[in-house]
């Protein structure tokens, strides 16, 4: 496909060969006229500065930072504005200015008890916004930058992004028209409404790079703020699919949300975000464990929140719900010897006279023997008491419409992997050989490695969710879902084996190790990574792969840039747990016209300083790849559909100029 050819050089084999679909094509391009116009349009955005991409990965939660990083586009905003006003506008102001586009209502309801002439603030703020907006808006057209805006403000804001510069009394022609925004009471929603253009305009598309969920406490608010993001795509993490399998009805995966939530001591995210009704599980868990100390399963983080009668009852649930979720997955394990997870199953390996349990040739005495749910007989079985429970549990799941929307978001969006733009995302890992091969998995007995094998698991993930329980594969649909929880060949999980037994129950730290996949050790091999990207269709000299889930240990030196370049992790912690290993507070990488840029994030206190302060991220950024050009649309996938979408109107000029086709002239 050429797309420069002219449309006589097209031979008229060609034109007869796709005529079906140039007559559908002529009805929204009937003559000449109107596809050689379309034509010029596609050929002029071609030329255009691609668009900004951020990646981000590993946010588990953690709102507050995830939404400053995207009110302030990682930093670009408050550079734009240094670059624009430096000249004219103090430190202190330029960063009351930023705070405001971040955080515009907010700002605002404590601007109005300041300013002693809010009138004149309105105007002069106003006009820095249209001038930032205008800034920001150059690289697209003007028909991309109409269509983003709300429809209340659409004509006013595009005549003041697009007024002639030449235009004499332009000042008198913008506080005209300022003026009367202020007298109509507008004003607060017009400057939100232009800081949220701001902020979309900053960031072209967003890509997730896997973990929305768990540890951190509103999960549910990023998901509200990414469903109002123009352009987004997501890439599944392990604990993304945790909360798509609970969501989907898989009582194992029910009890694994429940029980991360118990350990961080973020409930409150199920029962007042999701309207999950955990009165039946509380109930259970103290009447059950009501005197057992639980000691083992005290919360790791909010304990200072808490009272000792809220601690006892957050610790009784939290063991109920694992021996719950131990007895599950074990079930899952023994109905799929093909998972080769029968040393994960270990309930029925405990001696429950003596409290043991035996692990390879060793016995290991346990921390807590007090199992008053478990029969030994039968140690997977769940008591009637916990099959009602977990019935209960599965049907409030099921039934929150918040959260099967937020979830139905996640397959909309998201996949196993994407190859976009020359970069391959995925959040884990690629199972491979100790010699850095492809690792063939087992899959419903066929044999299935890289490319083919993330596809399949894909495949599966929507079937688990969307087939009815009425379909006699559900069960084994959800049960290949959970395997990418904690499976040896999972691409999500990345690591031999999950020790959460053993880190609740045993005291031996050599039992606690989680041994990671080889793709870990591979991939600073710039070879495996090239082979890694050839597998999945990217450029291999060109190509990078960019991962989440493994903190980067910042702090102890480790680089998030591997394989000469070509391999980039952007797991820098933005969860709290995690920033005492990276020291600081998350990665964006951004991939604009220019190039890639890493840029670290390190100090963030809290949306309320950074509010009442104007406070703002410290950030610091570094180039990983810079272009002698800059990269135009042309040079991206969707350059690559328009210049499809121009060579199909070629051929449909040519069937015109052939006369294959009649022109229909317009009245």
């Amino acid at each position: 496909m050429d797309y420069k050819l002219h449309p006589r050089e097209i031979p008229q084999e060609k034109v007869k060969e796709n005529i079906k679909f140039l007559q559908l094509l002529s009805n929204n391009f009937p003559n000449i006229e109107s596809a050689s116009t379309e034509i010029i349009n596609l050929e002029a955005i071609l030329n255009l500065p691609k668009g900004t991409e951020h990646f981000l990965s590993d946010i588990h939660g953690e709102y507050e930072t995830f939404k400053h990083i995207l009110s302030n586009a990682s930093g670009v905003i408050r550079r734009r504005i240094d670059e624009i006003f430096k000249e004219r506008l103090k430190k202190k102001e330029r960063q009351h200015l930023a705070s405001l586009i971040y955080y515009p209502r907010e700002k605002l309801a404590i601007i109005k008890n300041q300013e002693s002439d809010i009138n004149k603030w309105y105007i002069t703020n106003l006009i820095y916004l249209v001038e930032i907006a205008r800034n920001l808006a150059s690289k697209y057209t003007r028909s991309k930058v109409r269509k983003s805006l709300p429809h209340d403000f659409q004509y006013i804001i595009d005549e003041l992004l697009n007024v002639n510069e030449g235009l004499i009394n332009k000042e008198a022609y913008f506080e005209a028209i300022l003026n009367s925004i202020i007298e109509l009471e507008r004003a607060n929603d017009f400057i939100a409404t232009l800081s949220e253009l701001i902020q979309n305009l900053a960031i072209d598309r967003l890509h997730i790079v896997g973990d929305i969920f768990d540890r951190g406490p509103s999960a549910d608010k990023v998901m509200d703020e990414l469903l109002k993001h123009q352009s987004v795509d997501i890439q599944w993490g392990n604990h993304d699919v945790v909360w798509m399998g609970a969501a989907a009805g898989s009582m194992a995966y029910i009890a694994i949300v429940l029980r991360i939530s118990a350990r961080y001591n973020n409930l409150d995210t199920l029962e007042d975000g999701y309207g999950i009704n955990l009165i039946p599980l509380i109930n259970f868990a103290t009447e059950v464990y009501e005197k057992d100390s639980c000691d083992e399963f005290a919360p790791k983080t909010g304990l200072d929140k808490l009272n000792k009668k809220q601690i006892r009852a957050l610790k009784q649930i939290h063991k109920a719900i694992s021996i719950i979720q131990f007895k599950l997955e074990g079930q899952i394990i023994q109905r799929n010897p093909e998972f080769e997870m029968e040393e994960r199953s270990l309930l029925n390996k405990i001696n429950y006279s003596n409290g043991t349990i035996k692990i390879g040739k060793k016995n290991y005495k346990l921390k807590d023997a007090s199992f008053p749910t478990i029969n030994p007989n039968s140690p997977f079985e769940l008591s009637s008491e916990e099959m009602v429970l977990m019935q209960k549990l599965q049907e409030s799941f099921l039934k929150s419409e918040k959260l099967q929307r937020h979830i139905n978001y996640l397959y909309n969006k998201g996949s196993m992997y994407l190859n976009y733009n020359g970069l391959l995302l995925f959040h884990g890992a690629i199972p491979l050989n100790d010699d850095g091969s492809l690792k063939a998995v087992s899959i419903k007995g066929e044999q299935l490695k890289g490319k083919a094998l993330l596809d399949r698991f894909d495949n599966i993930a929507r079937k688990a969710y969307y087939s009815s329980f009425k379909n006699p594969n559900k069960e084994q649909n959800l049960d290949i879902f959970w395997y990418l929880w904690c499976g040896p060949n999972s691409p999500l999980f990345g690591k031999q084996k999950m020790t959460t037994f053993e880190r609740y129950f045993i005291n031996d730290k050599t039992l606690h190790k989680e041994e990671r996949n080889p793709y870990f050790a591979h991939r600073n091999n710039t070879l495996v990574v090239q082979s890694i990207l050839q597998e999945f269709d990217v450029d291999p000299k060109k190509g990078h792969i960019v991962n989440g889930h493994v903190p980067v240990k910042v702090k102890k030196g480790e680089s998030p840039v591997k394989a000469d370049g070509q391999l980039i992790v952007i797991d820098g912690g933005m969860s709290k747990a995690y920033q005492s290993v990276t020291g600081i507070t998350g990665y964006t990488l951004i991939y604009n016209s220019y190039g890639l840029v890493l840029v670290a994030h390190h100090a963030f206190n809290s949306q309320k300083i950074a509010i009442e302060k104007a406070q703002d991220m410290v950030s610091t950024s570094s180039s990983l790849v810079k272009s002698e050009e800059r990269f135009r649309v042309a040079d991206t996938d969707i350059g690559n559909s328009l210049k499809q979408e121009i060579y199909d109107l070629k051929l449909l000029l040519a069937s015109y100029h052939y006369g294959i086709i009649k022109e229909k002239m317009m009245s």
